[in-house]
């Protein structure tokens, strides 16, 4: 059965909506006949992903506002022009992220990469979300996560950190408005795997064989919100969802078998890490 706030004449929020998995699920919900709006800070791939989204919506409006997810003011303004034209919002996904590299010691992007990528998560829940819950209506909150804030891979810490901040966040959110009596709001986070998008492409121009595309992590998605799922894992073409469960429980066996951080990238327990692997049910 499809998730009562997706049906036709609902409205949905995407940020960072004008490409990648953002766009992918704009248009799956325009398709659906909901009002969209989304949000990038990029005006020509708005532009274009508004002319996208006007020729396959299925019935509902469409609008496309430069908005800095950054920016609280940004998020502010967001806010009153959608409550000006579509009186609400139903489904918000905070999608919006960055990845420019990072290293541990260097300043460098580290906040900005957190200004985007968490702040912008809570900022637009905390905008939003009350608004949401007061209508009384079924509605969704969707926060894009990443693996890399689950098993935190060595290589880019400041983006580690803020989507262990996603997944903190939006586990916190989903307790307390399951605990708000009269709302009918779930939160769900958003573990892609391997997706070829811009943020992932690193100047390749062809999709890799082990990536999805934006649009198979969209159906994805969509399929688990109908089912009701809150952690929305998803596998691509290289990486099965039983690998991903191997890696995570590796990942919290390190603190509960007291292994050193990041064993699984450590020499001394790469033959066990595989040996684990090895060992899952089939």
């Amino acid at each position: 059965m499809p998730h009562p706030a997706l049906k036709p004449g609902a409205t949905a929020v995407v940020t960072g909506g004008a490409g990648g998995i953002g766009l992918a699920s704009a248009l799956r919900f325009a398709r659906a006949g909901l009002n969209v709006c989304i949000v990038d800070v990029n005006v020509e791939m708005l532009a274009q992903a508004n002319a996208t989204l006007t020729a396959a919506n299925g019935g509902g409006e469409i609008l496309a506002v430069q908005t800095d997810v950054s920016a609280p003011e940004d998020l502010a303004r967001l806010r009153a022009q959608i409550m000006q034209q579509f009186g609400g919002v139903d489904v918000l996904m905070n999608n919006a992220g960055i990845q420019p590299g990072s290293s541990l010691l260097d300043a460098g992007a580290w906040e900005r990469i957190l200004a985007v990528n968490l702040w912008g998560v809570i900022r637009g829940t905390q905008i939003f979300a009350p608004e949401m819950i007061k209508r009384g209506r079924p509605g969704l909150i969707i926060n894009t996560g990443s693996k890399q804030g689950i098993t935190t891979p060595p290589g880019d810490p400041a983006y580690n950190v803020a989507k262990a901040g996603v997944k903190a966040f939006t586990e916190a959110l989903q307790h307390e408005l399951r605990n708000t009596p009269g709302c009918a709001i779930t939160a769900h986070l958003l573990i892609p795997g391997f997706v070829f998008t811009g943020l992932t492409a690193k100047g390749r121009t062809a999709k890799p064989a082990g990536a999805w595309t934006p649009e198979q992590t969209a159906d994805f998605m969509i399929a688990r919100l109908n089912r009701g799922d809150f952690y929305i894992l998803c596998p691509d073409n290289d990486v099965s969802r039983e690998l991903d469960q191997r890696r995570i429980m590796w990942a919290a066996g390190d603190i509960v078998e007291n292994r050193p951080p990041l064993s699984r990238w450590h020499p001394d327990y790469a033959a066990a890490f595989e040996d684990f692997v090895k060992a899952a049910p089939r």
